[in-house]
C-alpha cells in the first residue's frame, strides 16, 4: 500500500505572490497581528478598544478567521550562551551575577514550559466574488477543477489585498499592528505548523528560490 503524502490531505494548491491558493481556487491571505495587554489598560482604554473592535466587526461585509497560534519556547541556546558569558568573565562579582541569573532562568522554566503566543487574521476571497464570473460559479458547485488564469489570479490578488488593507486600518485603530505574511512566511508558518519539534529548536528548511514568488 503507498503511503499518502502530507501534502495530499491539504486543501492548499500553492502559495504564491504572498497568498494562498487553495484546490478550489479560493484565496487566503494572513495578517500577522500584535498584542495589548488589555488588563492593563484603564477603564476608558478598555472601553475605547472594545468600542473600535465593535465598530471594526459592524463593517466587515466578510468572513474572517482568527487564529491563535501557542508555541514552546525553546531557549536552550539562550543558556548555554549564558554559560559561556559566565566562562569568560573575569569580573568576579559579575560571573556571580551571571550564575545566579542562570539559576533564575532555570528555576522559571522549571515550574512550567514557556509558550509564545502569535496571533494571525485570515482573509478570504474567491473567484465567484468578481462580477462576471457567473460561470466558474457553476463549476464550483459541480466539484470540478479550476484553472485560473494570470489576470483572473492578478484580479482576485488586488481584491484580497484591498481586503487585507481593510481589515489592517480597522485593527490599528484597536491599537494593534498588522504585517501580512510574505511566501517564504506563510510557508515557514505552515511548515512548523506539521513539524512544532524542528520549529520549537528554530529549524526550518531551505525553502527552494522557485518557490518563492
Amino acid at each position: 500500500m503507498t503511503q499518502a503524502s502530507t501534502q495530499q490531505f491539504l486543501e492548499i494548491d500553492q502559495i504564491r505572490e504572498g497568498v494562498i491558493l487553495l484546490r478550489n481556487k479560493a484565496m487566503r491571505g494572513v495578517l500577522m497581528v500584535s498584542s495589548l495587554n488589555f488588563a492593563l489598560k484603564s477603564e476608558d482604554e478598555q472601553n475605547a478598544i472594545i468600542y473600535q473592535f465593535q465598530n471594526f466587526l459592524n463593517s466587515l461585509d466578510f468572513s474572517l478567521e482568527i487564529v491563535v497560534q501557542s508555541r514552546r519556547l525553546n531557549i536552550t541556546g539562550y543558556l548555554e550562551k549564558l554559560k559561556e558569558l559566565e566562562e569568560k568573565q573575569e569580573n568576579e562579582l559579575l560571573k556571580i551575577q551571571t550564575a545566579e541569573y542562570q539559576k533564575f532562568i532555570k528555576d522559571l522554566i522549571a515550574g512550567g514550559a514557556i509558550m509564545a503566543k502569535s496571533f494571525f487574521v485570515v482573509i478570504p476571497f474567491t473567484l465567484i466574488e468578481i462580477p462576471g464570473m457567473k460561470a466558474v460559479k457553476g463549476l464550483v458547485k459541480r466539484g470540478e477543477i479550476l484553472t485560473l488564469t494570470e489576470e483572473q489570479f492578478q484580479r482576485c490578488k488586488s481584491q484580497l489585498w484591498q481586503r487585507m488593507e481593510f481589515v489592517a486600518l480597522g485593527l490599528r485603530r484597536c491599537g494593534l499592528q498588522c504585517v501580512p505574511l510574505n511566501t517564504s512566511e506563510l510557508i515557514e508558518l505552515f511548515w512548523s505548523l506539521y513539524h512544532p519539534e524542528e520549529a520549537e529548536v528554530g529549524y526550518y528548511p531551505e525553502i527552494p528560490p522557485e518557490l518563492i514568488r
